[in-house]
Formats: C-alpha cells, structure tokens, sequence
C-alpha cells in the first residue's frame, strides 16, 4: 500500500510538473520504479530498445486478431496498439508516446517490470528458477512478462476484474507430471490458463480474441472444459466450439 500511494504522489508531482513545464522548468523524464525509464517521444519511425519496451507494456491491445511484433519498430501496428492504450486509459489517443502515455505505464507496473495485478510467481508454479523448460530460464521469463502485460489489458477490458491464472510456465517435469502436451506452450513460459471466476471461461476465451495471443483454447477442446488457455504460438490457433470460437 506504501509504494502505490508513493507511486500515486509521484504521477500526480509529475503531471503537475509538465502543466507547468512552460512556465517554470521543463521536468525530467519520469519515472516511477527501478523498471524502465523513457526519455522523450516515441512515434512512428522510432526504433530501438524504447520502442521494444513499449510493444511489450502495449502488445495486449494490438485489437481483434492482431498480434503486434515485439521488433523495436515503431510502424502503424505499434501506433494503433499505443492508440488503444491510450484510449483504454481515457488518454488522448493521438498514437504517439510522450509523457502521459509513460506515466500511465509506470502507474500500471511494479518496480520488477510486471504489471501490477499479475507476478511472476502467479506464471510460475512450478520452478521458481524458470529452468527446465524449452527455451533457457531467461527466455522464459521473458515470455511470462509479454503474457503477463497481454492479461492486463484483457482484465483492464474485462471491466478490471481479476483474471486467475491457475498455470504458467512448466518444466518438462511439471508438464509431465500433469499430463501435459510434449510441444506445449507451457514450456516455453508464453502461456497461461485461467479459470473461471467473475467470468465465465467462455468470457476469457473470447476476450482473448482482443489482447494478442495467437493460441486461444477452451471449453470444447479436448482437455479444456475447466480453464481457458492462451499462448503466443508461432501460427494462429483458436478452438474454443462451445464458446462458438
């Protein structure tokens, strides 16, 4: 409660100080936590590891079908996807990223990178080491930080309500041991399945459609009655029947 109040002080000192900015002084970049730090504007024609960042924090919102690049290039898919964060978030959404539209980010995520209602430890109940998978521990943890900034936006959209991720990333151990597909997603920490709760799995599936993952699997598919399951497979995938997906 400590540090969002502080997180809180410090947006509102920060919005305070670009109102002012052409008065006073102009303000430095901001910057809530340890995460990341943007400086300046960032639009179309923009490229590098600011723009890279950005497309993680924004990628759930890439629209219907859409799976936005995680590629440091800002093009019309990026501006889109900043468009409809921006909106989400009652921004002005102009599909350029300035200082309201880091400041909203740095509202919405923890001094680790993740965003604020999802943890590493809620994708991984399995191997706290994030070892043991498909791909090395790092690339894993990686990939459950993309999935976990996807779930963001799809609850901030669902009315933002909790989502509860009931499996993330699993060894070949853990997969095993729950009977797991051998070239499941879960292997590689880019997928999660979620259980029901104020909504429906039904609800999560076709949500899901909005928020960039190109694997969407539930109740109808085998082994899916009782969760709904994204990924960020290679080639899109969705077989949810019952949902009518």
């Amino acid at each position: 409660m400590l540090r969002r109040t502080s997180r809180l002080l410090l947006s509102l000192v920060m919005t305070l100080s670009f109102a002012w900015a052409g008065a006073v002084v102009t303000a430095g970049p901001a910057q809530a936590d340890g995460c990341y730090t943007w400086s300046g504007t960032l639009s179309q024609g923009s490229s590098g590891a600011a723009v890279t960042q950005l497309q993680i924090r924004v990628a759930g919102h890439a629209g219907n079908g859409a799976v936005l690049g995680i590629d440091g290039a800002y093009g019309p898919a990026t501006a889109a996807a900043v468009k409809r964060f921006q909106s989400a978030y009652g921004l002005a959404a102009d599909g350029v990223a300035g200082p309201a539209t880091f400041n909203k980010i740095y509202e919405l995520q923890d001094d680790d990178c993740t965003p604020i209602h999802f943890t590493y430890a809620e994708l991984n109940n399995c191997n706290s080491d994030w070892s043991g998978g498909a791909v090395s521990a790092a690339t894993a943890k990686s990939n459950a930080l993309r999935t976990m900034w996807k779930l963001e936006a799809m609850r901030h959209a669902m009315g933002d309500q909790p989502l509860r991720v009931t499996s993330g990333f699993r060894s070949v151990a853990c997969n095993n041991a729950v009977g797991g597909a051998s070239s499941s997603r879960h292997l590689y920490g880019d997928a999660a399945d979620i259980g029901s709760g104020p909504h429906t799995l039904c609800a999560l599936a076709q949500n899901a459609r909005n928020h960039g993952f190109n694997g969407i699997l539930g109740p109808g598919y085998p082994g899916h009655d009782d969760h709904a399951h994204v990924d960020h497979r290679s080639g899109r995938f969705w077989s949810a029947p019952t949902c009518g997906i």
